[in-house]
């Protein structure tokens, strides 16, 4: 007879979750259903999305992560899972898209959080059931400081996750079953087997997030927007970044790129000067405000033919606008002087 395995919180630790459909004895005659949280915090986020897309008979609810994907704004935790997901980010977010916000049989019921007890699941807002702020909110609106749980009377089972509630599974009456015990903090993977109602844990191999939240930390950093930054706020943005646990390399590797495009800016102001000239020269004063405004540098030339641009700024209030004025004049930066548009970019200019 086939069982089905409902498995609580996973959050990227896929070789947890290949431990425990060994530890249940999974085959593919097998269901194997996701509460939500397949991805962030935890190592290895891609593997557990593509077994959850491609194993026939397999489920995943939509969790508050997977709808931070789709939704947005990204957290540092997504940011993270982005970079480890590479290309195949964008497909991997329309999938999470799809996912229904709960599961109901004739069996159980699933959820990833929150749930008015006595009401059909599919009436209860969708934030609530995935588990968001905003439906958090609501859920203490409702239910003051009892979880909703407590008020679950029915003797179908519900499952969820969302909340860790330990090392083991929060198990009331043998019907409310909370499996988030905490895999990507170092604590295990649990899954709840059907029909006969019996948990299944294994131990997290270490607190995975601890390590993952530090060891991208550089690579979260250099995706951030720099070249859209004005000076004062990239500066300030590094010196609120800096940490114990953060080497200085690449922070430092930031401000000296900022410093570097900004020290480009004199040579870029005599090549605007000599263009200003030349285009005086080929028009006249009279028809030099049209011209000008048809140049690609014209938003530069016009107001630096009027003396209204300091050779040492030109008006660029950042780095991306050096970039900007240096493709509207054929400068290439990166050649004439190792700068990429973004920090980490620089090439050599032999």
């Amino acid at each position: 007879m086939s069982r089905t395995l409902i498995i609580g919180d996973i959050h990227g630790c896929w070789a947890e979750l290949q431990d425990l459909l060994e530890a249940a004895a999974i085959t593919p005659d097998d269901t194997v259903i996701s509460v939500g949280d397949l991805v962030d915090r935890g190592p290895e986020p891609g593997p557990v999305v593509d077994l959850f897309r491609t194993r026939p008979r397999s489920l995943a609810i939509m969790g508050n992560h997977e709808r931070k994907h789709v939704q947005g704004p990204l957290s540092y935790s997504q940011r993270v899972c982005r970079l480890q997901l590479g290309e195949g980010y964008d497909e991997a977010v329309a999938w999470m898209a799809g996912l229904p916000y709960h599961l109901e049989t004739d069996e159980v019921r699933v959820v990833h959080w929150g749930h008015f007890p006595g009401t059909p699941l599919d009436e209860v807002p969708e934030a609530v059931r995935a588990g968001t702020s905003s439906g958090c909110k609501v859920l203490d609106e409702r239910f003051g400081e009892t979880p909703w749980y407590a008020h679950y009377e029915d003797d179908k089972p519900i499952c969820f996750g969302h909340a860790v509630v330990g090392e083991e599974a929060l198990v009331i009456e043998d019907r409310v079953f909370g499996l988030d015990t905490g895999a990507c903090h170092g604590g295990r993977l649990t899954g709840l087997l059907l029909p006969e109602r019996r948990l299944v844990s294994v131990p997290a191999r270490e607190d995975h997030w601890a390590r993952v939240r530090v060891a991208w930390q550089e690579a979260v950093l250099l995706e951030e927007p720099w070249e859209e930054m004005t000076w004062g706020q990239l500066a300030k943005k590094v010196r609120r970044a800096r940490s114990p646990q953060l080497p200085g390399g690449v922070l430092d590797g930031i401000l000296a790129w900022s410093e570097a495009v900004q020290g480009a800016i004199p040579a870029l102001a005599e090549v605007l000067a000599a263009r200003c000239e030349a285009l005086l020269e080929e028009v006249g004063e009279e028809d030099f405000g049209r011209a000008a405004a048809a140049h690609p540098a014209g938003r530069w030339l016009i107001p630096w033919q009027k003396g209204r641009l300091q050779p040492t700024s030109l008006g660029c209030q950042r780095p991306g606008e050096v970039f900007d004025l240096a493709e509207a004049l054929e400068v290439d930066l990166s050649r004439a002087g190792g700068l990429g548009r973004r920090p980490g970019q620089a090439r050599p200019t032999g």
